[in-house]
């Protein structure tokens, strides 16, 4: 492949791509025969962006499931009309759910809505889902007597609510076809996304092996980084690394000191870092103090790092973590934080320039589905801090573009390290704008996207490969 044109750190270059790696670079290269040539018109070349931590499958259920809280629900009416919106009589699956919807749900309260068809829907949070009586029953919960996360009110009886019960929920559903990726891995080829770290917890030797398929296959079309459990394996698609091990804390169920040590022991002795779940100050102090004993390692993370009060920078720098965080959460949640977080937190949430300042490595994520998977909203986010409505959160944690390019142009592996580079040798990964840097930083717009190249191939060409 042969892009031509293309704006290069304030120069026009043309730039050749072979065997999957960049191998020459000039002015004017001629076309060989039968070479695909790529036209950029002047547009800026950056190196191809990564999703530092998304959950796949997750995301991909999400597309085809109900929305049922803000911006699209924000109230009971909207939310029993949304959940009979959607016909058929098979599971229907929603997302996104608060509590200023319609206060804390149970089966009972969703019996209501719908009673005809089993539901589950998914808190906001990712920590819970609500399921409705026939959906209770067809999962037989009252006879799972042992399974820590089945919740019961004061009489003994299954509320219907489940609290971090996702692989448990996963496998009891397993008859259910596994949602595609192609649509999704598309989409984020449209933004110009040639890899994605996938951050589940339960990923193990199963999940591997079916990344590897899809690989394997072209339905997924980025690189992928898979974090997962102490049982994940290696492996030997090109396509695919094994990552971190993923360990998610929890306030209401922390685990015994010990036990965590020995989780990121564990990590460590696999030569894997460990990637850390940490939404409170609790979590984060926590992690940071089982991390400093341990002793630091290549590739510990801290994921989310949602409210990080100025002591616990130093302990961050100490332990040689890097954070990977989500500003995109400031647009598509800032508004309900400002009613439901303390307002001395408001400039502690999901911070960026504070951690560039404290020599912190800093990377970008969308943790879709949780979030949008749009990585060009997560970036304006991060320069102007603003919530749907416009209201300012952090003004001191803006970032320039630049610096939130940044923070989806480093190597999947380093999260935080220095931008990707665009030369000979390099990895032909690679995102090609229609207009210069200089247009398109003032709009961080994914609608910009031209074409993307992953390993020298095509992914998305905007007129070839139409949304």
């Amino acid at each position: 492949m042969l892009i031509v044109r293309a704006q290069l750190n304030d120069r026009q270059v043309d730039v050749r791509c072979e065997g999957g790696t960049v191998v020459e670079m000039g002015s004017r290269l001629p076309a060989k025969e039968g070479e695909v040539v790529l036209e950029a018109g002047g547009g800026a070349l950056l190196p191809g962006l990564h999703d530092h931590h998304i959950h796949l499958y997750a995301q991909a259920a999400a597309e085809s499931s109900v929305p049922c809280g803000p911006p699209d629900v924000i109230d009971r009416a909207g939310l029993a009309d949304a959940l009979q919106q959607p016909s058929g009589s098979g599971w229907l699956r929603g997302v996104g759910y608060h509590e200023s919807v319609a206060g804390d749900l149970d089966r009972w309260q969703l019996d209501q809505w719908l009673s005809e068809r089993p539901l589950r829907i998914q808190h906001r949070s990712g920590k819970m889902w609500i399921l409705n009586t026939l959906a209770a029953e067809l999962l037989e919960l009252d006879a799972e007597s042992g399974q820590q996360g089945i919740d019961r009110d004061a009489r003994g009886r299954v509320t219907g609510r489940l609290f971090r019960m996702d692989a448990w929920l996963r496998n009891s559903l397993a008859r259910q076809s596994a949602p595609a990726l192609g649509p999704l891995s598309r989409k984020l080829a449209s933004w110009g996304v040639t890899g994605v770290t996938d951050a589940g917890a339960s990923n193990s030797a199963a999940e591997m092996a079916q990344f590897c398929r899809l690989a394997e296959r072209g339905e997924l079309l980025q690189r992928l980084l898979l974090m997962g459990d102490a049982k994940l394996p290696p492996s030997s698609q090109p396509l695919v690394e094994r990552g971190a091990l993923k360990i998610v804390l929890d306030d209401h169920r922390l685990p015994e000191y010990q036990q965590l040590m020995e989780m990121i022991g564990e990590g460590h002795r696999q030569q894997r870092g460990v990637a850390i779940h940490c939404v409170t100050r609790t979590e984060l102090v926590f992690a940071l103090t089982a991390l400093l004993e341990a002793g630091a390692f290549p590739g510990d993370r801290i994921e989310h790092a949602s409210v990080t009060p100025d002591d616990a920078l130093p302990m961050m720098r100490q332990a040689g973590v890097c954070v990977v965080t989500q500003p995109g959460f400031i647009y598509q949640r800032g508004d309900q934080y400002l009613l439901d977080v303390e307002p001395s937190e408001h400039e502690l949430l999901y911070r960026c320039q504070s951690f560039l300042d404290a020599g912190i490595p800093l990377a970008g994520s969308s943790d879709a589905p949780y979030g949008s998977p749009d990585p060009w909203q997560a970036m304006r986010a991060a320069v102007d801090r603003c919530s749907r409505s416009g209201q300012l959160l952090g003004s001191a944690e803006k970032l320039t573009p630049e610096q939130a390019l940044a923070l989806f142009t480093g190597a999947a592996n380093q999260p935080g390290g220095a931008p990707r580079a665009i030369d000979v040798g390099a990895v032909a990964d690679l995102c090609l704008l229609d207009r210069p840097w200089r247009q398109a930083r003032s709009r961080l717009d994914g609608a910009d996207v031209l074409a993307t190249v992953r390993a020298g191939e095509l992914i998305y060409h905007r007129a070839r490969f139409p949304k």
